[in-house]
């Protein structure tokens, strides 16, 4: 059975420690979008602590996912990647990534599964990981593999157990576990990969 996902804006570690375990995915795309998800905000390490970047979307109260716009009234794509620059710069792998991630935030999307599908597909280049990402072709209520309600802010790692690696800041704040992918990515590169795998 094919599992299924919700779409992710820069997922954090936890998510992409589960993806990366299968061949093929689905993202959901058929559901009502709910608020206050990882589907458009990330959570990253800056000087000053655990930092959210959310996304603008357009949506009306009954919008399926697939219908979510990105508002782009405001140069949120700038100003994440500023954001970015500041907090990982330091990093061993800034300088490897930048310009990717510079030009992946760069264009305008329509909708913000084609930003999510850019970035998830660049994340799984880097890590190798050849992750077949399909779309859900209507709305089912149970997968017998539903990841869709599992990687929440509210309870960002259930049932993994993550060990520390440096962190950019880590000289003054403590080891933060399961920020966005990108946070490990910065940090530790092409080792990023026996990570995930070693969380369990």
């Amino acid at each position: 059975m094919i599992p299924v996902f919700s779409t992710a804006y820069l997922p954090p570690i936890a998510y992409v420690a589960a993806l990366v375990r299968y061949p093929e995915v689905y993202i959901e795309t058929k559901e009502t979008f709910p608020k206050q998800t990882y589907r458009n905000r990330a959570e990253i390490m800056t000087a000053g602590g655990v930092r959210t970047l959310t996304v603008p979307v357009v949506r009306n109260n009954h919008s399926r996912t697939e219908e979510v716009g990105i508002d782009y009234k405001e140069r949120w794509n700038t100003i994440h990647f500023r954001t970015l620059t500041a907090a990982y710069s330091a990093s061993p792998y800034f300088l490897y990534y930048k310009d990717d991630l510079e030009a992946l935030l760069a264009p305008r999307y329509e909708r913000l599964t084609d930003l999510n599908d850019a970035l998830l597909k660049w994340v799984l280049r880097l890590l190798k990981c050849p992750c077949n990402i399909l779309h859900t072709e209507d709305y089912k209520k149970d997968y017998e593999t539903d990841f869709r309600g599992t990687f929440t802010p509210k309870h960002p790692y259930p049932t993994l157990s993550h060990k520390s690696y440096h962190q950019v800041f880590s000289d003054r704040l403590p080891f933060t576990p399961n920020l966005s992918i990108i946070d490990l990515l910065m940090n530790l590169g092409p080792e990023s990969k026996s990570y995930l795998k070693e969380l369990s």
